[in-house]
């Protein structure tokens, strides 16, 4: 089965490391289709080729570079032409531009076509989204919902085919690993964030929460977005800057070194009318590398967290001061949620296991084409 994956997300290294795995699989040759590059805001993703075995990654251009609504390839036609895939991966939600153009020219090749959605709130698009969206519920052999709220969004505006839902990544157990040995207690207590700063993502109330901490701690902070500059006042503010360190975005490459350094993860995110936390993979990543988490009880965290990992609620700074407290003071605590979340993530959210589920949905799609060529010819 000759598949065509189309997805600006495997731009990062570590993300490849699924395609790795579903082109280890027998029965699937892969083909994935990726930018060169993505303007996200102020930032631009470049392409990391760090795991490429086993399946063709190729560069195609977009227009609309960094529009997320309105991108598309304006080679795919030619790409689709000359791969002739069976499936066609639109890794894309469904009220994309990008998604109808590609789900048009595959269906135009001959090819079955699934789309992947994160989006966990029902929302109603503008005209032309709202055609778009509708045109792609309508036409798509499958689709692929990163989350079970997903799932429910996407039945309720309408999609009644064949959907899954699947992560869209895992993590790899044997890159994001823990740490050997016990950190040395005389460096302190080392609380991380990776990801944007923007206001939905709560950093504010996680520089808040540790001001108010006892004891030798430090907090840093991964990522870039326009709430840096605030953050970093508030630090100040709160007397709390010689402790708050700013290391700016990180390959993803070199996350899992940084993870091993941490001795918790906090992800506060909080809720927008237009935004809830869709699943908040830096859990997960920190959880493969033996480091408790705590996230707030936004979205989806709580789902992605279970009992491996402590929840608060939405902007109860206080609530999460005394998560970190517990952690600090609690040994038993901290290694009890160390390892409750590694076998969290080795029972469901490793890239084989959901590279497996993908290919799985691959083959059941197959198995629908050739009993619909069967039933036209009996």
């Amino acid at each position: 089965m000759r598949v065509l994956m189309i997805s600006k997300a495997c731009l990062l290294g570590t993300y490849q490391r699924k395609l790795e795995e579903i082109a280890r699989l027998p029965d699937v040759e892969l083909m994935t289709v990726v930018p060169p590059a993505w303007h996200d805001g102020s930032r631009v993703v470049r392409l990391e080729r760090a795991h490429t075995a086993g399946y063709a990654l190729v560069v195609e251009p977009i227009a609309f570079n960094g529009n997320f609504h309105l991108y598309f390839y304006p080679r795919l036609g030619r790409r689709l032409r000359a791969f002739a895939p069976d499936v066609v991966h639109i890794d894309e939600e469904p009220y994309n531009f990008g998604t109808f153009h590609a789900l048009w020219m595959a269906r135009r090749a001959g090819a079955r076509v699934l789309w992947f959605t994160w989006q966990n709130l029902n929302r109603r698009y503008p005209l032309p989204f709202r055609w778009i969206e509708r045109y792609n519920l309508r036409h798509a052999d499958y689709a692929i919902a990163g989350s079970a709220g997903a799932a429910k969004v996407w039945r309720e505006k309408g999609y009644t085919g064949p959907l899954a839902v699947i992560p869209q990544f895992g993590v790899d157990p044997d890159i994001f690993t823990p740490r050997p040995g016990e950190p040395d207690p005389g460096r302190g207590f080392l609380i991380g964030y990776v990801g944007r700063l923007v206001p939905e993502k709560g950093v504010d109330l996680l520089v808040e929460a540790v001001a108010g901490l006892s004891g030798m701690w430090r907090l840093a902070i991964v990522g870039e977005g326009p709430e840096r500059n605030r953050l970093e006042m508030l630090a100040q503010h709160l007397g709390v800057a010689e402790r708050v360190f700013f290391e700016g975005g990180l390959p993803s490459v070199r996350l899992p070194a940084f993870y091993r350094e941490l001795d918790v993860l906090v992800l506060a995110s909080r809720s927008r009318p237009n935004w809830i936390e869709q699943f908040g993979r830096v859990l997960v990543e920190a959880m493969a590398c033996g480091v408790p988490v705590v996230g707030s009880d936004c979205g989806e965290i709580p789902g992605v967290v279970g009992d491996a990992g402590l929840i608060f609620p939405e902007e109860h700074v206080e609530a999460l001061r005394g998560h970190l407290l517990d952690l600090m003071r609690e040994r038993d605590l901290w290694a009890d949620l160390a390892r409750r979340g590694r076998e969290r993530v080795l029972a469901h959210f490793t890239q084989a296991q959901v590279a497996g589920q993908t290919v799985e949905v691959y083959r059941e799609i197959g198995k629908s084409a050739n009993q619909q060529i069967a039933n036209c010819k009996s």
